[in-house]
Formats: C-alpha cells, structure tokens, sequence
C-alpha cells in the first residue's frame, strides 16, 4: 500500500468514526485523534489522550495547560453506555448531573445514589434533598 493511499485510508477511518455510538468508540479508541495542543475542537467531538475518550464540551481552541484530564470544563470522558459511573463534580451545565442520572458515590462499589432533580451539581452529602439512595 502506499503512503499516500494509507495517509487517505485514515482520514476516511477518521471521519467514519464519528457515527460511531460511545460504546464502540470505546471499544476503538485508536481510531480516534489524538488531542493536540493549537487545535480547534468542536462540541461532541471526541479525541483520545492518554489511552482514554473524551468528548468536547465547549468549542474552543487548545493550548498545552488544557489537556482533556486538566480541563474538565472543556472535556468529558467518554464512559460506557449503561454503566454507572463514579461521581465527579461538575463544572457548569454542561456536565451537572439531571435527574434519574445514577453515580457511585463516594467510590465505585459503595453505595449508588439516583439524581433527583435537573442541573445538580452538589455531591448526595452536601445536597441530601438532591439524591435518592437506591438500594
């Protein structure tokens, strides 16, 4: 195969690859760009740093200190479908939790508390009114 034709294969991989649904992409992360420093990111774009998925949340233009791990007002990572995550607090609207979201909280395999309400972003000790502990 040559160079050019493989150079052309990949942008082809690149561009099928945002129709996939997270799950797949998770299982193909490799598919995905790897972030870069000076680039311009779109909303729901995704990009893999560091063996893991993320997904623009806010448009904007990358600079070295905003790695998706640094910059959680900018990125989220890309989680399976179905499972429940670990809570994480948010950094504005863009990642609050809405009611019927479902964390692990304080850490996986404790106890699993159920959003009651749109737009929270307090963890279930600090906003008990805000969670209903499911058993």
């Amino acid at each position: 195969m040559k160079r050019d034709h493989a150079y052309k294969l990949r942008e082809l991989m690149h561009k099928a690859s945002a129709f996939l649904n997270d799950g797949d992409a998770l299982d193909a992360v490799e598919l995905f760009p790897t972030w870069k420093a000076n680039t311009a990111y779109t909303v729901d774009e995704r990009i893999r740093c560091g063996g893991k998925l993320y997904r623009c949340v806010q448009a904007h233009t990358s600079q070295d200190d905003w790695t998706p791990d640094a910059a959680p007002a900018l990125w989220t990572e890309v989680e399976k479908p179905g499972e429940i995550p670990v809570w994480r607090q948010p950094t504005g609207a863009q990642d609050a939790y809405n009611r019927g979201d479902r964390v692990w909280y304080p850490e996986k395999d404790t106890a699993v508390y159920e959003s009651t309400r749109d737009g929270n972003v307090w963890p279930p000790d600090a906003y008990p009114e805000g969670w209903k502990r499911i058993d």
